[in-house]
């Protein structure tokens, strides 16, 4: 059977269960999407290549499946190096295929030639320059296998234009098999019977959990783990979801903008059980002074992330799902007496820190960013998917908006990409088209990538952008205010369009709340519709997120008001 590399290519692709690609034509892959016309996949028309990685990463994260998107070669390939970067950071399996210039003009310098797959080594977990045609098939079926295994990630297939038009015989690829890449899902049983000894030593144990839970379905395992052993859990920001929110062993959020509770009890536990965490710095404040009355154990799938940031007293290597079933079953072999009644002077100390110092604010005459936050899980019931973009807005619905499950809530984590969180909204509207779908944003953010909002239109996908509007580049105000004597330099934003009007002009619904009487009669209004909303709230001007770990101090350190 004699196929063009496209044609090989959509063959590929449909073999490995792709319905959606998010992508941006071009002269090199216009043979591409010529035959990408002919197939039943759903091509999704960005407005600018970032925000088709950003969709598919949202597609990922809310599907729980592989993205892909499709961009040309030049400032097509390049535009795509901001959304591979978060999704690398937060190892999100995206696979991205860019268009090349013929294979004998590379390194000429031709024209919209650039070297992506120089540019994105640092940023992807591998990437390929397809050479042959007779490779392409192996090529994307690596690709795919690599995104989605061992610790996901991005990977990038670069498709010179000669490669993509020239005909061969096909011969479908062989399973994929690596020999260099052989990553460890099943724990080492020692490193699991350490883990069953110190959880049975402890009086003041502490769970952490990550996204690494979330990435490999672990949520049922890591509840279980919890209950079993009654140790209170927090997680990082892309660990949200992973154990209900609404469980009495909740602490919340751990980390910067963590709560009290959380940060203290990581502060004083004689055990920290990291799950599926890179224990990076918003996380840990200060190093030196993290968990030093703890003994940490570590669980990861990424051999590399164990030690890197944290010294570990019982690492181990393996899938989170597995090894925390592993572990139950263990536990469930032990006796480890009235848990309960061991744990209660524990317990009462992080009520104490719950009732001393909760996440509160002061609902008085103009909208507070929280209140909104609040009314809107209230009228969800916690069901929605929520998306964020980057700054204050995503610090709030992390501290507002109770997650009581796994995939329901996506935002940047790692890179802190602002402009993330309307096509990430869309990817994850693609992924669970009955879902209500809504990025909460500010109005700095959200004019990052305000124009997908004419890919929403066009796709009649009723995703709902909720703007907390305090006409100010929130997040670095708040250090300007704290710490550069309230000198706002370029984060006041005076200009901002109205928000209203640009959702019309758009084809969407825009709407707007001034006090926060109006709040509620918004919100039900913009998720009752059945098109892309844009609801616009003015919000108390200098407000604060807190609480707030400063730079280089302990996570225990905290300013509270």
């Amino acid at each position: 059977m004699k196929l063009t590399g496209a044609q090989i290519m959509m063959k590929v692709l449909q073999e490995e269960g792709v319905d959606t690609i998010f992508g941006y034509p071009g002269g090199v892959v216009i043979d591409i999407f010529d035959e990408l016309e002919k197939t039943d996949i759903h091509h999704v028309l960005v407005r600018q290549e970032a925000c088709a990685v950003h969709a598919a990463d949202g597609y990922a994260r809310a599907g729980g499946r592989v993205g892909v998107c499709l961009v040309t070669s030049g400032p097509g390939a390049t535009n795509t190096v901001t959304g591979i970067a978060s999704a690398y950071m937060d190892s999100i399996p995206v696979v991205i295929f860019t268009g090349q210039v013929p294979t004998h003009l590379i390194g000429n310098d031709a024209f919209q030639e650039v070297d992506i797959v120089g540019i994105t080594r640092p940023c992807t977990k591998h990437n390929y320059l397809v050479k042959r045609t007779e490779d392409l098939a192996r090529i994307i079926k690596e690709a795919f296998y690599l995104a989605n295994s061992g610790r996901p990630g991005p990977v990038l297939v670069d498709i010179p234009k000669d490669v993509s038009v020239t005909e061969i015989d096909y011969k479908p690829p062989k399973k994929v098999k690596l020999r260099s890449y052989n990553p460890t899902y099943k724990p080492n049983a020692r490193q699991l019977q350490k883990v069953v000894e110190l959880i049975r030593e402890a009086k003041k144990p502490v769970i952490f959990a990550g996204g690494g839970v979330i990435l490999s379905k672990a949520s049922k395992e890591l509840t279980e783990l919890a209950r079993k052993t009654q140790a209170p859990l927090t997680t990082s920001l892309m660990g949200l979801g992973a154990f209900p929110a609404t469980d009495p062993l909740w602490l919340g959020m751990i980390g910067m903008h963590g709560t009290y509770r959380a940060n203290m009890s990581t502060g004083e536990c004689d055990l920290l059980m990291g799950i599926g965490v890179r224990f990076d710095d918003r996380v840990t404040g200060r190093i030196s002074a993290f968990a030093t009355n703890a003994k940490i154990v570590h669980i990861d799938i990424d051999p590399t992330s164990i030690r890197k940031n944290i010294p570990v007293t019982a690492p181990v290597v393996g899938d989170c799902k597995i090894t925390l079933a592993k572990l139950n079953k263990l536990l469930d072999k032990e006796d480890l007496g009235d848990l309960k009644k061991k744990r209660k002077k524990w317990f009462e100390q992080i009520q104490h820190w719950k009732d001393t110092q909760p996440l509160a604010y002061e609902q008085k005459d103009v909208i507070k960013p929280q209140y909104v936050v609040e009314k809107l899980y209230q009228l969800t019931k916690g069901k929605a998917i929520i998306t964020t973009e980057v700054g204050q807005n995503q610090m709030w619905a992390a501290q507002y908006y109770q997650f009581d499950r796994p995939n329901h809530f996506i935002t940047s984590g790692g890179l802190g990409c602002m402009g993330f969180g309307l096509p990430a909204a869309i990817g994850a509207q693609l992924a669970c088209p009955d879902a209500l779908v809504v990025d909460i944003a500010g109005d700095g953010s959200i004019q990052m990538n305000i124009q997908e909002m004419a890919t929403a239109v066009q796709c009649g996908l009723p995703v709902k952008v909720v703007i907390l509007n305090n006409g100010y580049l929130g997040m670095v105000r708040q250090w300007q205010q704290l710490f550069f004597d309230k000198r706002y330099v370029s984060t006041c934003l005076d200009c901002a369009p109205d928000f209203v009007k640009l959702a019309e002009a758009y084809g969407a619904v825009g709407l707007r709340a001034t006090k926060p009487e109006e709040v509620e009669a918004v919100l039900k209004k913009g998720l009752a519709s059945k098109k892309p909303v844009i609801m616009d709230f003015v919000v108390e001007k200098e407000e604060c997120v807190y609480p707030m770990v400063p730079a280089g101090a302990a996570v225990t350190e905290m300013l509270l008001t």
